[in-house]
């Protein structure tokens, strides 16, 4: 195995836990989960957004950095390597497309101070999915806080992952995988050809692509 730290990243919706756990019960990884519904913000963020939008994002920047810190940290000597369903930098394209300038400019400046002392993923997946494809896999898993989610919403996020591999295609190694036309998540055909992709072909520094 050539990673020690792989990070599975998408829209939501996009099937990135789905894949972290196969992932993990493949290679005897460990897996790190988003805790995000455990989040009291989070139902009436998307009620009121105005409203919860600052203490939402304040909040899941403080809940991410505490779990990567602490499992990344904390390696487990019987576990091949360490798999996420997200990257911290995740709090920073969120907050992005939910706070005002202002909000955005003092959320940035705590992100940066605590930002550099976690180590970096060996690879950065991110899982592709056009809006329309989201919409019907949010629907389709019933989370009555997602109910309120638009799509202008989503294609902001998209937007800001999108922007942000541009700024940061020297620091990283991007793999944006297109499952438009897959299902992995009920096809273990599938599965096994994103799973190979990921860990079975080499990649440079910088945003590479794959279509399936």
């Amino acid at each position: 195995m050539n990673y020690n730290f792989v990070v599975i990243e998408g829209n939501i919706g996009a099937g990135k836990t789905s894949l972290s756990k196969k992932i993990a019960e493949d290679y005897n990884a460990k897996l790190i989960p988003e805790k995000f519904a455990e989040n009291p913000f989070l139902p009436k963020f998307y009620k009121n957004p105005n409203k919860y939008s600052f203490p939402l994002e304040l909040s899941f920047l403080a809940d991410r950095f505490y779990q990567l810190n602490n499992q990344i940290s904390n390696r487990d000597l019987f576990k091949s390597f360490v798999v996420a369903d997200y990257y911290f930098t995740k709090s920073l394209i969120f907050a992005k497309s939910t706070l005002t300038d202002d909000e955005f400019g003092l959320y940035r400046r705590i992100f940066n101070i605590i930002y550099t002392s976690l180590p970096k993923p060996d690879i950065y997946v991110y899982l592709y999915l056009d809006i329309n494809h989201l919409i019907k896999n949010i629907k389709r898993r019933g989370r009555d806080y997602e109910k309120q989610i638009k799509a202008s919403y989503l294609e902001k996020i998209q937007n800001g992952y999108f922007e942000y591999m541009k700024q940061h295609r020297e620091e990283y190694k991007f793999l944006v995988i297109d499952t438009n036309n897959i299902d992995f998540v009920r096809n273990q055909k599938d599965y096994i050809k994103i799973k190979n992709i990921i860990f079975n072909r080499e990649y440079k520094i910088g945003i590479n692509r794959v279509i399936l």
